[in-house]
């Protein structure tokens, strides 16, 4: 047995014989019939999957009807790592015993959904074009991304403000961070929103697509169960410390590349006179940050802003002190985030022209 590489799909040799799943790939006149055995796809389907879904994702999200119809594809994950979490993580089991049924639930967590999309692939192929299913890929693909929707949370928190001052930006900001929001000033209110912004940039957005870009929508689902497991069990807490350690140790690995990706791409969509104090800011201080990827996408968005973000924050009633990102100031205001959002957009486009121009060339060598 043997991997060939053939045009579109790399398929197994097997028993003598061969498939592949694109006629592109066939001698004239010969047809094909896709292959039961699908491992990976080639960059020449992968890029075009990121690129196509960076788009569509960006100009319409995933609509509220399909949320409030079926539900949306992290929620069915989470139902997922919620179920194995009160089956597995019991109080009393041992610390050691909780942290390989750890390992065990997050093996489940990525397989089963993983399981599911071959199936759906290997009959979608088996069924339609290979053109018709690059965009339906692509398609399923602007599931597991958040443009739009982080857009539309973080004007939330500016528009709370603008309407209802403190008490609107509390309750608006409190929809994307975890940490306490009911003695925040306008200020902290403005970081909170800007340090997840930058940090959802990097997790939302640019990381999805770079594991699709890698490995198609297979990619984007192993990221996305990896992620929402981290969120949800991922916790120094003593219910999740021992049974999300796996969870929380694999997240970090996952994301280190997206969190490189995420702060070069914020430091150049900043302005051009911004871009030397941002590197500066994320040289000096992202290896400072208590997470090893959040401190990249928040200093580069510091920097550019000319602000200091991070810093010590209340979870639960308990201060965590953390390191301050950027050199600049910490009183934050409406405007910063009105800025940070332009900022965003433009990094959000740089990101799609990039995956465009790398689709292009990989379609062209192949």
């Amino acid at each position: 047995m043997r991997l060939l590489g053939l045009g579109t799909l790399y398929v197994v040799e097997a028993s003598g014989t061969t498939a592949c799943c694109c006629s592109a790939c066939c001698p004239s006149g010969q047809t094909c019939e896709p292959s039961p055995r699908m491992l990976f796809f080639p960059l020449s389907i992968c890029l075009p999957v990121a690129a196509l879904a960076a788009l569509l994702e960006a100009l319409w999200g995933y609509p509220q009807a399909l949320v409030t119809a079926i539900g949306h594809p992290v929620m069915w994950v989470g139902a997922l790592i919620g179920k194995l979490d009160n089956a597995l993580n019991l109080p009393l089991y041992s610390e050691t015993k909780r942290r390989w049924l750890g390992v065990l639930a997050l093996v489940l967590i990525v397989l089963l959904p993983l399981w599911l999309t071959g199936v759906v692939l290997r009959e979608g192929y088996a069924l339609l074009p290979a053109p018709v299913m690059l965009v339906l890929q692509a398609i399923a693909t602007t599931t597991l991304v958040a443009q739009k929707s982080l857009w539309t949370h973080v004007v939330a928190v500016g528009k709370g403000l603008r309407q209802n001052g403190l008490a609107g930006g509390r309750q608006a900001v409190s929809q994307i961070v975890g940490r306490d929001t009911s003695a925040l000033d306008e200020s902290g209110i403005v970081r909170a929103a800007l340090e997840s912004l930058a940090e959802n940039f990097s997790d939302g957005i640019v990381a999805p697509l770079f594991w699709a870009a890698l490995f198609g929508l297979p990619g984007a689902v192993f990221y996305k169960c990896i992620n929402t497991a981290d969120s949800m069990i991922g916790h120094l807490t003593p219910k999740h410390a021992a049974f999300g350690m796996a969870a929380a140790k694999l997240d970090d690995w996952v994301n280190l590349p997206a969190s490189r990706l995420a702060a070069l791409c914020l430091v150049l969509a900043g302005p051009a006179g911004t871009r030397r104090q941002a590197w500066q800011a994320v040289r000096q201080d992202a290896s400072r940050h208590r997470s090893p990827n959040a401190g990249w996408p928040e200093a580069a968005l510091a920097g550019v802003l000319g602000l200091r973000l991070a810093g010590p924050r209340v979870y639960g009633g308990v201060t965590v002190q953390d390191s301050w990102m950027g050199n600049g100031t910490p009183n934050a205001t409406r405007e910063d985030l009105d800025r940070g959002l332009v900022v965003y957009r433009r990094a959000c486009a740089l990101v799609i022209l990039l995956l465009l121009c790398a689709a292009l060339l990989s379609m062209i060598e192949a």
